[in-house]
């Protein structure tokens, strides 16, 4: 339940960041008010987009079976790993200039009064952040959880983790008298991070228990004596850092590897930004 409040609170958090861009930009002009219901026409069908997303792969799960629905859940489980880390990405590239884009396309769709193409920009920017959420949940148990009491969990889950989200964007919008949005971020993107590379171990576990890739050896240590990751302490640690008391020894090669892949790509986007910001003193 822990994961899916978090996601829920990341994803809500970021899309309500986008709508409150574009709704402050349409109040702060008397001329685009009109533009105000295609916005929320826009966020009304991003969120239909995402709902019908979810109805879809349910659909799908219900239409597996066997070694097929083996192959689907652990396909989910590596896509929403890949889209985690992407999105902390790409976050990083556009989050100080989001702001400025997401205006310049305003004022664009103004200057031609295309109404339709603002609500357009709002239904991708809520369908991208719900599409995501659909993803990651089912990629961390959703199709799974049947039953009225799993299903229960995720939808109380879901539910405190939007509530989360309408208090964080509360606080952030008060201008930084709690915490900033760049600590929100940094934050988020240490956890989301922890919970892709846990769903990556996820899906290489599985697969080594089908027999579809080699454990090369197992185990490659014991520390069950430390901390159990049968346990609910140590299940919760597992479930949100990829943590085994017990791993093959692939398992911990996938798990370095993705980390110095990460920990490279982020230091390369700190260089990266530093030469442009001197670049633009320069200027």
């Amino acid at each position: 339940m822990g994961n899916t409040v978090f996601i829920v609170w990341r994803e809500s958090v970021e899309a309500m960041l986008v709508i409150g861009i574009l709704y402050a930009w349409l109040q702060a002009r008397d001329e685009a008010r009109t533009g105000l219901r295609f916005l929320w026409g826009g966020v009304a069908a991003g969120l239909g987009l995402a709902g019908l997303l979810a109805l879809t792969m349910l659909q799908v799960q219900g239409e597996l079976a066997g070694e097929a629905m083996e192959y689907f859940q652990v396909g989910m489980m590596l896509l929403a790993a890949g889209l985690i880390t992407q999105m902390v990405f790409w976050m990083r590239r556009h989050g100080r200039t989001l702001k400025r884009e997401l205006e310049a396309g305003m004022d664009r769709a103004l200057e031609q009064a295309n109404w339709w193409g603002m609500a357009v920009l709002a239904a991708i920017a809520v369908g991208r952040e719900g599409a995501e959420t659909v993803i990651f949940l089912y990629g961390m148990g959703m199709g799974m959880a049947q039953g009225a009491g799993g299903q229960a969990t995720l939808w109380g889950g879901a539910a405190l983790g939007f509530g989360a989200a309408l208090l964080t964007f509360w606080l952030l919008s008060r201008g930084g008298r709690f915490f900033s949005w760049r600590a929100f971020f940094r934050f988020s993107e240490v956890v989301l991070l922890l919970l892709a590379s846990a769903l990556l171990v996820d899906g290489v576990d599985r697969m080594i228990g089908m027999g579809w890739l080699p454990p090369l050896m197992d185990p490659a240590w014991n520390s069950l004596a430390l901390l159990d990751d049968s346990t609910r302490m140590g299940g919760l640690f597992a479930a949100l850092t990829g943590y085994r008391a017990q791993p093959a020894l692939l398992v911990v090669l996938v798990y370095a590897a993705y980390w110095a892949v990460v920990l490279f790509l982020l230091r390369r986007l700190r260089v990266q930004g530093q030469v442009s910001a001197a670049e633009g003193e320069v200027r």
